[in-house]
């Protein structure tokens, strides 16, 4: 089995040509802006994209990339336990922007959705303010803010997050299928 690798932004991006980039964020936070060059397949496809994971691997190193370096090392794993060598970039996107390097955007047209951590922070406060809303009129929805709370803690911890993770299967936050497909094709190509 093949052990994950990770590099620094300046080390990426003195290399970057000789990289596949992979971003692993759901289509909406890669639309927002990602490495240039960079293949979207958000985590929760990347089993769908081993095979041709494995023919990019073979023509070039492969860096995965997401936000903050979380997502990126989680994939680094699943392609480890399925012997494909893979590099993580350390601090994902956000390190690679506060170093000065260039995000590509999509052109005229195409949506920019918000950040993961940014939807995450709108669904947990709104839910919070709910609970304490709905809690002054009736003390059980109070539950709901605790409930919030324990799950962010929890969060923290572990360093996972269970409302990405269900918040990256809302339509918004989806790629069509055609997009996963030409990206696979891309790949293997």
């Amino acid at each position: 089995m093949s052990t994950p690798t990770a590099v620094l932004p300046a080390q990426a991006a003195a290399r970057l040509d000789h990289y596949t980039v992979v971003d692993v964020r759901t289509p909406g936070e890669y639309a927002a802006g990602h490495l240039p060059g960079a293949h979207n397949v958000p985590l929760d496809h990347l089993h769908t994209a081993l095979p041709a994971l494995k023919a990019a691997a073979a023509r070039r190193d492969l860096l995965m990339v997401c936000a903050s370096g979380g997502r990126s090392a989680q994939a680094c794993g699943t392609l480890a336990g399925a012997d494909i060598t893979a590099t993580t970039l350390t601090g994902g996107t956000t390190a690679w922007a506060a170093e000065g390097h260039d995000l590509s955007r999509p052109g005229t047209g195409a949506t920019a959705g918000w950040a993961m951590e940014r939807q995450v922070r709108l669904a947990a406060g709104s839910l919070v303010v709910l609970g304490l809303a709905v809690g002054s009129r009736w003390k059980p929805a109070r539950w709901i803010s605790g409930a919030i709370g324990s799950g962010l803690v929890f969060s923290a911890v572990t360093d996972t997050c269970g409302m990405a993770a269900v918040l990256g299967k809302l339509p918004h936050n989806r790629g069509r299928a055609a997009d996963l497909d030409s990206t696979m094709a891309a790949l293997q190509q």
